[in-house]
């Protein structure tokens, strides 16, 4: 049963609180100035206890620095990559900022003014917010806090990139200037990550039908390449022109080994992400190049139609080729690997533009017609009051 009682302090009395929790052990609150305010203390805790919102004191005293190596070492079902990500931002932004500090003692308002003091890019402020989310919440589902006070602060607007888009003939001149004009044709013609492909292996592809199953990624952790599963964990197939699979024919059926990489390393890895002196680079240097209009002498005289892009891009050209061509956006969305047909319209919805002027055209070709059905019978009636 709970009681009320008083005790005398060198500031005067002082009232405690004793109660029991909902797993039976007795426990105490004091410090109260009135009994009026130990009784409302008294009763919210009933209340609490009653409708299961019941939290100790004492669990909110844990810091978010022996809370947090808990929680990482729980995160054994995320990707090394993203494992190797949290990791970093822990040690980095987390830590040395929150980690003495009790759960309990954690505020919205800080949470939102530490958000704003972090000079980063949009992306990796919404990362390092992810992850101190991710933690608090843990405490709440431990019943350390009753409310995560990360939920709801708002991020830093992420910009928009302008992506580069390359043509048809572009994509073939870069096909012509690179090392694997092959790998440049399958991502142009795919989209497919650079992950994605360099994962594949001959049982992945089907010549015959044109198609590609995408069931791995690889993706770079520190020095190491790992292989796992790919980036939306669900495996897709996606289709590519006779033309692409022509090309990856040699590659494909010069395997031996139906599991082993089409393409790799010297080491037998993965292949890792162009850099700067990559292959890919080079080729796009060339082109580049190749497309800046010169005098007789040399001299550039104007700046080079061939844009500037990354093998990611690529993927990028794959969605506008396919928008071009009339592709539904859920195909696009199949083929492209999103979760949601919202995430592509996201990204490329500028590029569904020109069916505005489709729709447009074909309602007029409508009100046209109805138009002209309307002149007829206008005309038969005149016709038939005139006889």
């Amino acid at each position: 049963m709970a009681t009320i009682d008083s005790y005398d302090t060198a500031k005067g009395k002082r009232y405690r609180v004793r109660y029991r929790k909902p797993d039976g052990n007795q426990t105490a609150k004091r410090g109260f100035r009135t009994k009026r305010d130990a009784n409302e203390f008294l009763n919210t805790v009933e209340v609490k206890k009653l409708s299961g919102e019941y939290i100790a004191p004492s669990m909110g005293r844990m810091t978010v620095g022996e809370l947090g190596p808990t929680w990482l070492a729980r995160q054994v079902h995320v990707k090394p990559s993203w494992a190797e990500r949290i990791d970093s931002i822990w040690r980095v932004h987390i830590e040395p900022y929150w980690g003495a500090r009790q759960l309990a003692s954690i505020t919205r308002p800080e949470v939102r003014d530490w958000i704003a003091s972090i000079k980063r890019a949009p992306s990796t402020v919404a990362d390092i917010h992810t992850v101190l989310s991710m933690i608090l919440e843990e405490a709440v589902e431990e019943k350390r806090i009753p409310a995560n006070p990360a939920t709801g602060v708002q991020l830093p607007r992420r910009e928009l990139v302008e992506h580069n888009y390359l043509t048809h003939d572009q994509v073939a001149d870069l096909a012509a200037q690179a090392k694997h004009p092959e790998i440049v044709m399958l991502l142009a013609y795919s989209g497919l990550r650079w992950g994605e492909m360099a994962a594949l292996r001959p049982r992945d592809i089907s010549l015959d039908r044109n198609r590609v199953r995408v069931v791995r990624s690889a993706s770079k952790v520190n020095s190491r390449s790992v292989i796992g599963a790919p980036k939306t964990w669900e495996v897709r197939t996606v289709a590519i022109p006779a033309e692409v699979s022509e090309m990856l024919r040699p590659k494909v059926e010069a395997q031996t080994d139906p599991n082993g990489l089409l393409w790799a390393r010297p080491d037998g890895e993965p292949l890792r992400p162009p850099t700067t002196t990559h292959w890919f680079g080079g080729a796009v240097r060339r082109c580049i190049e190749a497309s800046t209009p010169r005098d007789d002498d040399g001299n550039p005289t104007g700046p080079a139609t061939f844009p500037r892009v990354t093998a990611h891009q690529l993927r990028h050209t794959a969605a506008s080729l396919m928008i071009a061509s009339g592709a539904h956006v859920k195909t696009v969305q199949r083929q492209l690997g999103h979760k949601t047909a919202t995430m592509t319209l996201d990204n490329y919805g500028h590029l569904f533009e020109d069916d505005l002027d489709d729709v447009a055209d074909r309602m007029g070709e409508g009100l046209r017609a109805a138009a002209g059905v309307q002149n007829v019978s206008t005309e038969v009636d005149q016709t038939a009051e005139a006889a």
